[in-house]
């Protein structure tokens, strides 16, 4: 093998390797207080609105899916509703909105400045492909772009956040299909909610 294409299939090698690595480490959203911010927070948060009237909610990463969410909602509303004092919550009003992020993956060595080939030569140019977990199918090279980069891959990322309006009140929970009994849900849904670890993930 060459200097020359070991000098380019060695970085190709690292990418596959820390591809690999990331993805291992990549799991669905804990059930935590929120962390992050703007379009990349995730966990449960809660602000109070009047005495026994708050607003819950709980955003997941793009690993976790439209069912936790809302499963977390209702724990958290739950949650909050016994440590408030209170004995049951009603859903006054309660959404789940589905955020969509496109992101373009460019050639992670050769950006578009490389764009003509060996040294800026237009024509023809090696293409090698490699895949990252995670990312999809890449690669570099080939027919009028050299070692150009380009866009290699184009994925859609699909997050949920869901929200809801409580409120909470003591006693037997109203004749009412949206209220609930709060130690109940939080009895049955609770082998279902994962807690994050040690690292907080």
């Amino acid at each position: 093998m060459s200097k020359f294409l070991a000098r380019r299939i060695g970085p190709v090698a690292l990418v596959v390797a820390g591809a690999v690595s990331l993805s291992a480490c990549a799991t669905p959203t804990p059930y935590r207080p929120i962390n992050g911010q703007g379009s990349y927070r995730t966990g449960f948060f809660d602000e109070q609105i009047e005495q026994n009237r708050f607003r819950v909610g709980f955003a997941g990463n793009s690993l976790t899916s439209r069912e936790t969410v809302e499963r977390y909602l209702l724990f958290r509303a739950a949650q909050l509703t016994l440590e408030r004092g209170f004995d049951n919550f009603t859903l006054v009003d309660r959404d789940t909105e589905r955020k969509t992020d496109t992101r373009v993956y460019d050639d992670p060595f050769y950006g578009p400045g490389w764009g003509g080939g060996f040294g800026g030569w237009g024509g023809w140019g090696p293409r090698w492909r490699y895949y990252r977990p995670g990312f999809g199918w890449g690669g570099w090279g080939g027919w009028g772009g050299g070692f150009g980069g380009g866009i290699t891959d184009v994925r859609q990322i699909d997050r949920y956040e869901a929200q809801a309006e409580i409120l909470t009140g003591r006693g037997p929970k109203p004749k009412d299909v949206r209220s609930f009994d709060a130690r109940q849900v939080i009895e049955n849904l609770g082998p279902n909610i994962r807690m994050p670890d040690e690292r907080g993930r």
